[in-house]
């Protein structure tokens, strides 16, 4: 029986997967029959995460191949969404930024209020500045008129 599922490669801690149509009973980075494409689950922003030849796939189908679960899911994301983004990558995403947007806000929130209330301590100094400078002026004129 006919299995389209991933072999294993990349180094250590790398991962990086090759969708492979194999025999059920070879064993997993073993020996297969056609390599359908690719899976990075590393990918960053540049590199292209997933590619799939669906027609070599649904060839396959139609001939009585098994998907695995993760090629099952592969496929259906790469249909839907093409090789633009993973939707677990667009979900990812998508926490990121709401988490940096929080972040953002909390910070933004107390350097605000401290502003504001820095302003009323320098207007409630300058005021407490100006009341003796007022008071030494009223002196010098009474002296002066003396």
């Amino acid at each position: 029986m006919v299995t389209i599922r991933l072999s294993r490669g990349g180094a250590k801690k790398k991962p990086y997967y090759h969708i492979v149509a194999t025999d059920s009973r070879s064993r997993r980075d073993g020996r297969y029959i056609e390599r359908l494409g690719f899976f990075n689950p590393v990918a960053r922003s540049s590199a292209e995460p997933v590619r799939i030849d669906l027609d070599r796939v649904d060839y396959w189908v139609s001939h009585g191949a098994l998907l695995s679960e993760r090629v099952e899911k592969l496929v259906k994301s790469y249909r839907k969404y093409g090789s633009e983004q993973d939707p677990a990558d667009a979900k990812r995403d998508a926490k990121k930024a709401a988490r940096k947007a929080k972040l953002k806000a909390a910070n933004a929130a107390p350097v605000e209020e401290a502003t504001e209330d820095a302003v009323e301590d320098t207007a409630a100094e300058s005021t407490a500045d100006a009341a003796p400078a007022e008071e030494a002026a009223d002196n010098a004129e009474q002296g002066a008129e003396e």
